[in-house]
């Protein structure tokens, strides 16, 4: 009966480990799919690892029986909540670089390590459709921030009807190179809904911050008060 409980267990284990490895690679872009699967595996095992120092607590109070009956109760109940989660949900998106974005041209020269760099993007939308666009924008929100731009946000102009910017930081110009190379084919359709909206040309601005040129402060040019430069009155 151990012997049987045993096998059962351990093809589920290899079963699970498989389909989760499975699913994360394929929900993970080329990109960033090592760095993503270094964090899955890291609180996947972490949490096994918590987790059997928690169970072991709990085996050497209360016994191993009650601790395995209080682990299958806790199994039972997360399946049950979990049943309307599927794995690989992200298999039917297409998720290789689209590579639409044009590369930008600047009139002088922009070294790879300047920046931030401060991006905006200028909507005309009817105003009936304002909401479904609005939901558009906000997915291509989470998408820019997922490729490494902050500080993102979405404004309405209040005295144009429908004009709609968005703008959001990127840290530096190479930055920016790596952000062009992560936007995916479903990215690319996203974006293609949301311009559906648009009446006219999309408008995009690129607004560098300059160098900072740390400039030496010159001796005696520290403003003085009258006081300081008087002189003492005489003591009578």
């Amino acid at each position: 009966m151990g012997l049987a409980a045993s096998l059962i267990a351990g093809v589920s284990w290899i079963t699970v480990l498989s389909s989760l490895n499975i699913s994360a690679q394929v929900a993970l872009p080329e990109w960033v799919r090592g760095r993503g699967l270094a964090i899955f595996l890291t609180a996947f095992f972490g949490a096994m690892t918590l987790g059997s120092a928690v169970w072991g607590k709990v085996a050497s109070l209360e016994g191993v029986p009650t601790a395995l009956f209080l682990a299958a109760g806790g199994a039972a109940i997360g399946m049950a909540l979990t049943a309307g989660w599927r794995l690989q949900t992200a298999a039917t998106l297409d998720l290789t670089p689209s590579m639409h974005w044009r590369t930008p041209v600047f009139v002088y020269p922009i070294e790879d390590d300047q920046g931030p760099i401060l991006l905006t993007v200028e909507y005309i939308v009817d105003p009936k459709d304002l909401r479904p666009f609005l939901a558009l924008i906000h997915e291509i929100g989470l998408e820019r921030k997922r490729d490494g731009a902050y500080a993102w946000g979405v404004f309405e102009d209040t005295q144009v009807s429908g004009r709609i910017v968005e703008t959001f930081l990127i840290q530096s110009l190479l930055e920016l190179k790596h952000l062009r190379t992560r936007v995916t084919m479903a990215d690319r359709m996203i974006e293609e809904q949301a311009r559906a909206f648009v009446t006219q040309p999309v408008k995009v601005t690129f607004l560098v911050a300059p160098k900072r040129h740390r400039q030496k402060r010159r001796k005696g040019s520290r403003r003085t008060s009258p006081q300081a430069t008087r002189e003492p009155a005489p003591i009578a």
